[in-house]
């Protein structure tokens, strides 16, 4: 009998929290909605998860899993929550490495099916955030508040013709990183997610202009992020950007700015605890030692996961300081 189970699980209220980042109320509503989505997936497969080769059978031929679809689930949970190797996570649910990590790379891919966030739709489609209920009254006009997330990774392995892992090493961080740009709601709900990128050749300014996302922003938006994105206007001087002012070289800052930027960034914070939510998933705060080109995908699910969470129980309401 595996050491976790779901059944085990669902009579534990704080151990589930704190080992998939959900309720059993939550986890229940999202198996609810990953079930479906993970037959149809399955069944619109066309070639073997392993090799990648056409299917000589139908899904579901082979020999049947060990777990349930539930207890799959929870699994994938618990490795994006604790970030165990694949061995030890076989070891908590009596599986060999390989299946653990079969079992866990099959259940993210149906979960990056169910992600989907508002910037990934035409602005047309996205629903308008100015109203008396919006979060940030001090400024109505704000859509997105954006700010860039950076993880350490194992140092690339670079050959004789080629330094891999020159990019990807960050001298403000001192170590290998890749960099994904979070932007949020004023709620603190994550509406886009860009690609990983290395850390070290890639400046947070420069990502967000090759996301575009600001190009994304329908008329009458705004967004807000701080003074790491300074000369950003330059590129977008029709669009309403709130940042704080930075100090010049013999230019300081007035009493009037320091007091303008401790407003911004009293409403600018909820995107610094919204990646503290995503940094409760181990994946995504432990060194990351998969392969880098899954990391947005897992940045996806995380995010698409923190939302759901926020919807049933929305973090703090920001305001101006006093």
């Amino acid at each position: 009998m595996p050491m976790i189970t779901y059944d085990k699980l669902s009579g534990k209220p704080s151990a589930c929290k704190s080992l998939t980042g959900l309720s059993v109320t939550d986890f229940d509503a999202l198996y609810d909605d990953f079930a479906p989505a993970h037959a149809q997936r399955l069944q619109q497969s066309t070639t073997t998860k392993r090799t990648g080769k056409p299917r000589q059978r139908a899904v579901g031929a082979g020999r049947p899993h060990q777990h349930d679809l539930r207890d799959r689930l929870l699994m994938a949970l618990f490795w994006l929550r604790i970030y165990p190797t694949y061995e030890v996570l076989g070891f908590f649910f009596w599986l060999n490495k390989t299946n653990a990590e079969d079992n866990v790379k099959d259940v993210l891919a149906t979960l990056r099916t169910l992600t989907d966030f508002a910037f990934d739709h035409p602005a047309a489609q996205r629903k308008k955030l100015r109203s008396a209920q919006a979060v940030m009254e001090a400024f109505p006009d704000v859509r997105l508040v954006i700010d860039a997330k950076e993880q350490r990774i194992q140092r690339p392995r670079s050959t004789k013709d080629n330094d891999r892992q020159k990019p990807y090493y960050s001298g403000k961080k001192k170590a290998h990183t890749v960099k994904t740009q979070i932007g949020v709601s004023p709620c603190g709900r994550v509406d886009a997610v860009s690609d990983s990128v290395p850390g070290g050749a890639n400046h947070d300014l420069t990502l967000l202009r090759q996301s575009g996302l600001l190009e994304q922003l329908g008329e009458g938006e705004a967004a807000m992020m701080d003074k790491g994105y300074d000369g950003i206007r330059h590129d977008y001087p029709d669009t309403c950007i709130y940042q704080p002012d930075k100090a010049r070289r013999n230019h300081p800052l007035t009493e009037e700015q320091k007091a303008s930027n401790r407003v911004v960034s009293s409403y600018r914070i909820v995107v610094e605890h919204t990646i503290a939510q995503l940094n409760k998933f181990q994946a995504l705060a432990q060194v990351y030692r998969h392969d880098l080109a899954s990391h947005a995908g897992i940045v996806r699910v995380v995010a698409w996961i923190v939302n759901r969470r926020i919807a049933v129980k929305p973090l703090k309401t920001y305001g101006a300081v006093a």
